[in-house]
């Protein structure tokens, strides 16, 4: 019998027998372990706790206090629900059902979407799945017999027909249900304790339009119940905060059907928001040393073939048009998707020289993309886009520098004036980019760097960089724990040689520019949507729409009134006056609805007296009188200090 050797992670060394398994070496160890043991990691791969181990590796046992145990935990959970959804829907096919952050889903395919009473009783069938506790054990098969195993699914066997001839096939069955599955899983169906079905929604196959339209059931699994209840929490938190309700709530925006989805109407409300958000950025890079540009809305679509977005990001623009009148009916237009061409050809107008670099161009610019309907949602995934885009063309010893200046940008727009906690990734090459390795090598290491130099810690996100450099990818967290994707600064070398950007060096002759992508917030419009759901609506004061509700107590006080209005407006406040007829408290309900900051009070004594009585949003009652001159000042340094 041959032997392997098994290195723990404390360092031992541990010679078993070829085929000994993870449960096995758990068992060795101790009872304590084996009974907490989940699934194991060889490798660095996580795989079943009763898959054999052949050959030398490392092994680590995960129990629940393994963060990669959770995932095992929630994709065990997707079979669950699969296995119970049989049981009550015998004819039901079987999609995919993966884990997800936070939880999990299943696609199935039946003749009527799943209601909330069909949601009940599926649960109720899955914690009859769990007191079962079913094995889950895993089968290799070939070809002809997964096909054979699944000849009454269509949805399976049409995965099974894409499975390359060098792969392994393999099945996992647990009590009644048998499942074309890569795995791994949890031991068994006992293991599941603490989960919750949470709704069901359309989905179309393989999230393709033009296939028909499945039943996806969402779910949460969790080792703990009060993660599990601490959870469900956030979720009734968050759907308080949803940005859809409050945009309509607030009168913020609308997207409407007649002009179609993903296209925001911007209220006044909502547009003083945007408005504000792109001069406070459009206000820092004149500070930082940028130059404003503005490019046209449409271009020959050349400039995309030239820039390598076609056909790398073909599926993302909008369909060619056909040129106008005048020009060669084989030209085509495309509505542009995004800015750096057009700031490559900015750049590319004149001739450049050392001096005059760093070249920093910036656009508050509005672009467009194809994205399918199926994944619009509210502000955070829309058609059009309002991008707070600059690019920046540098020497390659001037790169580092700037890649600082946009990390602190990032830090006054971001961090300090709203409070975030940010979170850093660098992005590295994906699959299918351009440009050879030597260029990524490169930039990635020049990225790493400037990190270091300003001690912010980052992660290492490997592929997920754009195609044409690395990126440094910024995330924030929200007033309920939520990651956004926010800020991103990408390093490129491609496109300034496929537009064969030049400058003129010391030695006189011509080099090749850096080109760095930047942008704070994204886009304004998913940033807005963020900022709604992180306040609830109730914005700081220097972003609100309307900063001060002016309320008269009757129709006696309004002059005095509007002559408070007039003052604090003269001040460079946002204020308006309600003079409406109806009584003060509903008056002052609707300010509150409204999550107006501050409301000024003006009875006949704050009228004669030159004061005013102040309530605070969120301090219910409490009224502070105080003069108004003072009231002034007090609103004047909380908008300049951005109090958040």
């Amino acid at each position: 019998m041959s032997m392997i050797k098994l290195t723990l992670p404390d360092g031992s060394v541990r010679e078993v027998p070829a085929g000994t398994s993870a449960r096995q070496v758990a068992e060795s160890i101790g009872a304590g372990l084996a009974r907490a043991a989940l699934a194991a990691r060889i490798d660095g791969t996580i795989r079943d706790l009763d898959r054999p181990i052949e050959s030398d590796a490392t092994l680590a046992i995960l129990t629940d206090r393994d963060p990669d145990a959770l995932g095992v935990l929630r994709h065990s959970a997707a079979h669950v629900l699969a296995t119970a959804v049989r049981e009550l829907f015998p004819g039901a096919g079987i999609g995919f059902g993966p884990s997800i952050e936070d939880g999990f889903y299943y696609d199935f395919e039946v003749p009527r979407p799943f209601t909330p009473e069909d949601l009940e009783n599926i649960e109720s069938r899955m914690a009859a799945v769990v007191k079962s506790d079913f094995p889950f054990v895993r089968e290799v098969v070939d070809r002809e017999g997964a096909n054979r195993r699944f000849a009454d699914d269509p949805l399976k066997l049409e995965r099974i027909s894409e499975l390359g001839d060098d792969e392994t096939i393999t099945i996992y069955t647990d009590g009644p249900f048998t499942d074309l599955c890569r795995g791994p899983h949890v031991p068994s169906t006992g293991r599941l304790k603490h989960f919750k079905l949470l709704h069901a929604a359309g989905a179309y196959w393989r999230g393709d339009e033009r296939r028909q339209m499945l039943q996806r059931i969402y779910g949460t699994a969790w080792f703990k119940k009060e993660d599990l209840e601490q959870y469900l929490n956030r979720l009734e938190e968050a759907r308080k905060r949803d940005h859809r309700v409050l945009g309509k709530q607030l009168d913020l925006y609308s997207i409407q059907d007649a002009v179609g989805p993903g296209l925001v109407f911007w209220h006044p409300k909502g547009a003083m928001v945007k408005w504000l958000l792109s001069r406070a950025v459009e206000d820092d890079n004149v500070r930082s040393g940028y130059e404003l540009v503005y490019t046209p809305n449409i271009t020959r679509e050349e400039l995309f073939r030239i820039s390598g977005h076609l056909p790398l990001y073909a599926a993302n623009q909008y369909p060619a048009m056909g040129a106008g009148a005048g020009e060669d009916e084989d030209v085509k237009y495309r509505v542009k998707p995004m800015n750096c061409p057009m700031h490559c050809l900015i750049y590319k107008s004149q001739q450049r020289s050392y001096r005059d670099l760093p070249l920093r161009l910036s656009e508050v610019a509005n672009v467009y993309r194809n994205e399918r309907s199926g994944v619009l949602h509210g502000l955070l995934r829309v058609r059009g886009l309002s991008m707070d885009d600059a690019h920046i063309f540098c020497t390659m010893d001037q790169a580092e520098d700037e890649i600082l200046l946009c990390l602190s940008q990032v830090e006054r727009l971001v961090r300090d004036a709203f409070g975030f906690e940010l979170d850093f990734e660098v992005s590295t090459r994906p699959p299918e980019r351009l440009g050879d390795d030597a260029a990524w090598d490169k930039a990635e290491a020049m990225l790493k760097a400037a990190l270091e130099r300003s001690g912010i810690p980052f992660r290492m996100d490997e592929g997920g960089g754009a195609f044409y450099g690395p990126k440094i990818d910024i995330k924030f967290r929200d007033a309920i724990g939520r990651l956004w994707q926010g800020p991103t600064i990408q390093l490129d070398f491609q496109l300034p040689e496929r537009f064969e950007l030049e400058y003129t060096g010391t030695d006189n002759k011509p080099h090749r520019p850096v080109m760095i992508h930047r942008a704070i917030y994204g886009t304004l419009e998913r940033f807005i949507g963020n900022l709604i759901e992180h306040f609830a609506g109730a914005f700081p004061l220097w972003l609100a729409p309307e900063q001060v509700r002016v309320v008269p107590i009757s129709d006696a006080q309004l002059p005095a009134a509007k002559e408070l209005a007039a003052g604090l407006k003269q001040a460079g406040l946002r204020v308006h006056v309600d003079e409406r007829s109806e009584t003060l408290n509903y008056r002052i309900r609707d300010a509150e609805v409204h999550k107006v900051p501050y409301m000024a009070v003006v009875g006949q004594r704050e009228a004669e007296a030159g004061t005013v009585a102040v309530r605070a949003r969120g301090t219910g009652a409490k009224q502070e009188v105080l003069a108004v001159a003072d009231f002034r000042e007090r609103l004047l340094d909380e908008v300049a200090r951005r109090a958040h």
